[in-house]
Order: C-alpha cells, then sequence, then structure tokens
C-alpha cells in the first residue's frame, strides 16, 4: 500500500515555515553583525584616545629644558597655557630623522569640535629658521592665532624634520595645567600659564576627552622634578 503524499495546502505551508527561519537567521546574523561593528567601533576610539594620551605622557617625561636664541635673545622653549603647549623632547627615526624635536601641541578648529594637532620641528638652526622649506618657529606665546600658517596636516618636510599630525579629530576636552614655583613666587602652585620660566613645571596636569569617550585627568611629573607628598605625586 503507498504511503500518503504531501498535499498542496501542506508544501505551502511547510514553505512559509522555512522562509520564516530562514528569515529569523539570517536577521540574527545581520544583528549580531551590526553589534559587532559597533563594539569594533567603539572600542577603536577608546584605542586611539588611548593611543594619544599615551603619547603625550610619554613625550612628556622625556622632555628637556632647552633654551634657543629668537631674535637675538634666549628663549626657553617649554611653554603653555590651558590649551597649547610646546615642549622639547626626543624622537625616533620612524619620523625621519632622529633626535630633539621642538613639539607643539594644541587644538585648532574643525566644524563642532575641534581637533588635536601636533607640530614638530627638528632642534636645528636652518630647520627653526624656516631655511629648510619648513614654516620658520617662532616662540608659543608668539605664535597663537598664526596657526594656519604651518601647512596642511599629514605633512612631512625636509625628510621629515618638519611634520604635523592630527592626533584626535575630534576633542570635546583638552585642558593643561602646571605645577611649579615660578620665578619670583614663594612655593610651588597650580597654575593655567608656564610662560617664559627658565625652569620646568614640577608636573603638567593633563585632561583629555573625545565627545564619545572620557577619560581620567593624569598627572605627569616632568623630569628632575622633585616628589613633593602633600600634593600626592
Amino acid at each position: 500500500m503507498r504511503g500518503r503524499g504531501f498535499t498542496l495546502v501542506e508544501l505551502l505551508i511547510a514553505l512559509s515555515l522555512i522562509g520564516i527561519i530562514t528569515l529569523l537567521l539570517f536577521s540574527g546574523l545581520r544583528l549580531g553583525s551590526r553589534s559587532w561593528e559597533a563594539v569594533n567601533h567603539v572600542s577603536e576610539r577608546v584605542a586611539d584616545l588611548r593611543i594619544a594620551r599615551q603619547w603625550i605622557e610619554r613625550s612628556l617625561r622625556q622632555t628637556q629644558a632647552i633654551s634657543v636664541i629668537y631674535d637675538g635673545t634666549e628663549q626657553p622653549v617649554f611653554a603653555g597655557d590651558a590649551e597649547t603647549l610646546e615642549w622639547v623632547a626626543p624622537l625616533s627615526a620612524h619620523v625621519g630623522i632622529p633626535g630633539l624635536y621642538i613639539l607643539r601641541l594644541g587644538l585648532e578648529a574643525a566644524g563642532e569640535y575641534p581637533r588635536l594637532v601636533l607640530t614638530r620641528w627638528l632642534l636645528h638652526p636652518e630647520v627653526l629658521a624656516g631655511e629648510q622649506d619648513t614654516p620658520a618657529w617662532e616662540p608659543l606665546m608668539e605664535a597663537l592665532g598664526a596657526t594656519a600658517n604651518l601647512g596642511p596636516f599629514d605633512l612631512d618636510l625636509a625628510a621629515g624634520a618638519y611634520g604635523r599630525t592630527v592626533l584626535l579629530p575630534q576633542v570635546a576636552v583638552f585642558q593643561l595645567a602646571y605645577f611649579g614655583q615660578q620665578a619670583g613666587g614663594f612655593e610651588p602652585e597650580w597654575t593655567e600659564e608656564w610662560v617664559e620660566q627658565r625652569k620646568l613645571p614640577v608636573a603638567v596636569s593633563l585632561s583629555l576627552m573625545t565627545p564619545d569617550q572620557s577619560w581620567p585627568a593624569s598627572l605627569v611629573r616632568l623630569p628632575g622634578s622633585e616628589v613633593i607628598d602633600e600634593q600626592g605625586f
């Protein structure tokens, strides 16, 4: 006796169920893929912020108290205010020419949120004077507001002796403060400006956040600084 086959209605119901199951399966895969992409995107943003902060902190720990002759006057390079900082530190051969560089860190307008830009000059008289087809260096406090003349981003000139790099494309908070005893002062204290001081500050406080990620402020002790217990260093 022959077995009974499927009716047309039963086949249609089975095909419909298979279609629904397939749709749910691919919807789940698509949702999982989007969730993974979102997590990966957030991880990349966190990594960018962490890498930028770690690089700044590491470079500041290698700061050297150096002065240069500018317009016939000896000028300490290290200088900064609440949103801009300039210092001297070594860079490795990956930038082109290893050696000491003047590094300038600051915000530049870029739509809703500013970007954090690092500009570097090799510490060499010809480079600082602009004789190597590079923008001439001038002390930070004289150069504020003149960053538009420093050239485009991701730029390397004179075999890497000069360059500009965007460390973070969007910045929500970039705040600096300096702890130390300035000339004429009676004791170390926190200040939002460190200008024309022959001595380095004891420490620099750095707050850096993006629109998507926040991070606790860090305290970077500079070379040669003394440990001051009452400040928690």
